[in-house]
């Protein structure tokens, strides 16, 4: 198995049942001020996944992150209007020697998320 990022993600329209390409995400990395910075940005893919975010090695530290997802485009283009152009997920990264899966469930009115694997 390759070497991944040590944190991923997915995104999938769960109005029509098949995942979300090119949206852009970026990973941010909470300050002790309060804070976020950048650590990277990428796109999800034709399955919408992106898992080249980072390289799979130095790991994270442990602490508080959160992922952005731009989906404002992605309903625009298909002509739909969402409530949810943009979607933040914060989540606290507790043990840096695993891996961190963000699967985004989207609809034009909700989303939902959890820790996938």
């Amino acid at each position: 198995m390759a070497a991944r990022s040590p944190v991923t993600c997915h995104v999938l329209d769960s109005t029509l049942g098949r995942p979300v390409s090119g949206v852009p995400v970026a990973l941010m990395k909470a300050e002790s001020n309060g804070n976020f910075t950048s650590l990277a940005e990428g796109a999800t893919d034709q399955d919408g996944r992106c898992s080249t975010l980072l390289p799979s090695s130095p790991r994270l530290e442990a602490g508080f992150y959160k992922m952005i997802f731009r989906t404002g485009d992605y309903f625009a283009a298909a002509g739909r209007e969402t409530f949810y152009p943009v979607v933040e997920i914060n989540f606290h990264l507790a043990k840096p020697e695993e891996h961190y899966h963000i699967p985004l469930l989207l609809s034009p009115w909700s989303y939902t998320t959890y820790r996938g694997s």
